[in-house]
């Protein structure tokens, strides 16, 4: 409903009409919204009007445009907290998304000199090397390689490799997770990685590295994550130091 004698804006009435059908389902992701005369002629409008609105929210994130065919509903980014190390599927469940995992190899390789020195180990050391694409509610989120202390990997197979591999440690060994380091930078898809996450190669990505540690403080995972970038987004709470 728009209120055409409210002191708010006419486009911002609509932006919120908008994003209120796709919050409730009305307007689902990937669907093709009314075109601009549609809301012109329901709300009684200008198209100026109707354009600032839509823009807006092709803006924010809320639609994308696809030229010569019209406007569509996007899928909305899901945030991770940067504070707190938590596991994919732990995060992913805490927001009420159902996570999965399609496992696309798991094998022994020789540690090389660059991860021998994060997991702290001897170059040439066997570790396992797990590549895995994580999916939120079935839609594809981020492709992973993790490398992994064969000791800690010992038994495990393709079937456990596609649940929480946090759980795994702590429960199979009773050890207990502490803290990790995180890094992230921006990147555009490679054509393994675009394949993987069925995106076109070139697309914006979010490259993502942890090196996380036990209680111990040895390291016991190197995990290097490349996520959809029109998918996921981090968030951080800061506070002025005094």
């Amino acid at each position: 409903m728009i209120h055409k004698n409210s002191p708010i804006p006419i486009y911002y009435q609509l932006e919120e009409a908008i994003k209120k059908a796709i919050q409730n389902h009305r307007l689902l992701p990937g669907e093709m919204i009314p075109s601009e005369r549609d809301y012109t002629e329901k709300y009684e409008i200008s198209r100026m009007t109707v354009r600032q609105a839509i823009s807006n929210l092709v803006n924010d994130g809320y639609l994308y445009r696809q030229r010569g065919i019209g406007t569509f509903v996007a899928h909305q980014k899901i945030e991770q907290p940067l504070q707190g190390l938590t596991s994919f599927s732990e995060d992913m469940q805490s927001r009420g998304h159902e996570p999965s995992t399609r496992v696309i190899s798991l094998t022994e390789i020789k540690a090389d000199s660059d991860l021998a020195a994060k997991l702290e180990v001897e170059a040439g050391t066997p570790i396992v090397e797990l590549k895995r694409v994580r999916l939120a509610d079935r839609l594809p989120m981020s492709f992973e390689t993790v490398y992994l202390s064969k000791d800690l990997s010992r038994g495990m197979t393709e079937e456990m490799a596609q649940t929480s591999f946090y759980s795994y440690i702590e429960k199979t060994f009773g050890l207990k997770i502490q803290y990790g380091r995180q890094s992230i930078e921006a990147s555009i898809a490679q054509k393994t990685e675009a394949e993987m996450l069925g995106i076109a190669e070139g697309s914006p990505v979010l490259l993502i590295e942890r090196i996380s540690r036990l209680d111990s403080k040895k390291p016991f995972e190197v995990a290097q994550s490349v996520y959809r970038a029109d998918r996921y987004k981090l968030t951080i709470d800061m506070e002025r130091s005094s």
